[in-house]
């Protein structure tokens, strides 16, 4: 019995596997500290230089208000943070249109079950917060699957159109590769570029911070430093939030399609490349065996 479990281990952790496994790791984890190391570089020297400018400031307004003091500033910074949770603007007194009412409800619920987060809304009743993890609980597995379905539609209407113009056209696979390309770049242009250019429109935002908060968001890492249809003091059209619901729906489709072709590529290059390592052992084994052979005869 015991023989029979260990060739199981074995097997198990073969060494074709845990190399690989290994090396994976390895790029995994040197990957995430080159990414914090820069991320440091890039953004801490900006964050001390704010925290300075902020303590500045605060001298300067306790001088200008010597009334407020310490603790009503401290007070007044908790109203502004209350009052930011609840949809007031601090400009005015206006509320954000529709801020917990049934279509910033639905928004809501949208970036729970595709794990985008923003952290702009939050629930703060406990009843509320009960029901959002049991959303949760329910709501991603199935958001997971309709994007899957609706990603495998997409590709299966580009597939059978390079199809029938493969059958029209006599070179297959020029004809495939410019689909591919066309529908890529077409789809970037719907997904990145046309919004890009209504929130710079409908936000004020520039165009670098437009197609910051798109990857932002279509990737699902969703910071929530920008948020669309989110500003009280801007009085957005009626549309507005409808085109963002479809945008997100079909954007993740489409983005979750990509990365997952990305990978598939990435196990087909690295198929290709242990089977050339193999191929190549394989190729020295047989060398080495007429040479065995030969000084077999010898003897």
């Amino acid at each position: 019995m015991l023989p029979m479990f260990s060739g199981k281990l074995c097997q198990f952790l073969s060494v074709a596997r845990f190399p690989s496994i290994l090396f994976l790791g390895i790029v995994y984890v040197a990957y995430v500290l080159v990414g914090g190391l820069i991320f440091w570089k890039l953004e801490g020297w900006y964050v001390l230089q704010q925290i300075d400018l902020l303590k500045e400031k605060r001298m300067k307004l306790l001088e200008k208000y010597p009334c407020v003091g310490q603790n009503g500033l401290r007070e007044l910074a908790q109203m502004i943070k209350a009052a930011s949770l609840s949809g007031l603007s601090p400009d005015s007194n206006d509320t954000a249109d529709g801020f917990w009412k049934f279509t910033s409800s639905s928004v809501f619920a949208a970036t729970v079950v595709t794990t985008i987060g923003y952290g702009n809304i939050i629930p703060l009743t406990t009843a509320g917060q009960i029901f959002c993890v049991l959303f949760a609980l329910f709501g991603i597995p199935l958001n997971v699957v309709i994007l899957n379905r609706v990603g495998k539609y997409m590709l299966a209407i580009e597939m059978n159109f390079c199809n029938f113009l493969e059958k029209k056209i006599d070179r297959g696979k020029c004809v495939r590769i410019s689909i591919h390309s066309i529908s890529f770049v077409s789809s970037a242009c719907l997904y990145f570029v046309v919004p890009m250019l209504l929130f710079k429109q409908y936000e004020g935002w520039s165009y670098a911070e437009a197609i910051y908060y798109c990857f932002i968001t279509l990737s699902t890492i969703g910071f929530g430093d920008y948020v669309a249809d989110h500003n009280p003091a801007i009085n957005y059209p009626e549309w507005y939030s409808c085109l963002m619901a479809a945008w997100i729906f079909f954007g993740l489709a489409w983005l979750a399609l990509l990365i997952n072709h990305s990978i598939d590529l990435l196990e087909s290059l690295n198929a290709y490349m242990r089977g050339r390592q193999n191929a190549q052992t394989q190729v020295e084994e047989s060398k080495e065996q007429p040479e065995k052979g030969l000084k077999g005869e010898e003897t």
